[in-house]
């Protein structure tokens, strides 16, 4: 069966440039690269396909391709991170860092992020251009199934945008998001949760109202320990 625009599907891939895994779906793959995150979520990852989930050269190379066959696209710069623009190359004087800057160093300037590429006397080259802007990539992929369920549409949606797994339960119209404690501090949650907000209810129209539920458990107290008493020194016998 070959997929549509707007079907939900498990999906699993690797990209490359010139031979060089830079992000997968695989733990094993991402281990042999070098590339393995602890906090990253692997394994088939859920997106609705034509919905720019991913970038788009993938997301073409989706529609028609077929379930359990893997497959081969080479996606251009323009439908990847797009091209390298060297308005986006500036200069700042060393001075304006909060600490010396190193070539490397990720930076925030000017309410952007970016990376130090050079250092030329008293002054830092910072790139803000993605880091894969520019690039040719090569992707293999897998389609290991459809997704028909709600449930696993939402949290798979949830997962996307936050990198997060969260429990949910659907009563009566109301969806309730059982958040993570101190997910309200995650950036990423801050900056997608608007996002996640929308394409939850672009799934179910039996959804009326999302709720954010955040909650706290009490601190097991540790067991007492019980006094030592100090052994008995016999006494010294004249």
């Amino acid at each position: 069966m070959a997929i549509e625009n707007g079907v939900f599907i498990r999906l699993s891939y690797t990209g490359s440039i010139e031979g060089m895994p830079f992000d997968t779906t695989s733990e094993e793959v991402a281990k042999e690269a070098a590339i393995f995150n602890e906090s990253a979520r692997y394994g088939p990852m859920v997106i609705k396909v034509g919905s720019t989930h991913v970038i788009p050269g993938l997301d073409e190379a989706l529609s028609g391709a077929e379930v359990g066959v893997e497959q081969s696209v080479t996606v251009e710069p323009e439908k990847g991170f797009g091209p390298h623009e060297k308005e986006k190359v500036r200069a700042y004087p060393v001075k304006a860092f909060e600490r010396k800057p190193v070539v490397g160093m990720r930076v925030n300037m000017e309410k952007q992020e970016g990376v130090v590429v050079d250092i030329i006397g008293q002054r830092a080259i910072v790139d803000f251009n993605h880091p894969l802007a520019g690039k040719t990539l090569d992707y293999t992929f897998t389609i290991e199934g459809i997704v028909e369920d709600d449930e696993e549409k939402m949290k798979g949606i949830i997962r996307l945008f936050s990198g997060r797994d969260m429990d949910l339960t659907l009563e009566d119209g109301k969806l309730t998001l059982h958040l993570p404690p101190g997910i309200n501090y995650d950036q990423r949650w801050f900056l997608w949760r608007g996002t996640i907000i929308q394409e939850l209810f672009a799934i179910s129209e039996s959804v009326a109202e999302i709720i954010f539920l955040e909650s706290f458990k009490r601190p097991e107290m540790p067991a007492e320990v019980p006094e030592e008493v100090p052994e008995e020194v016999p006494e010294e016998e004249n």
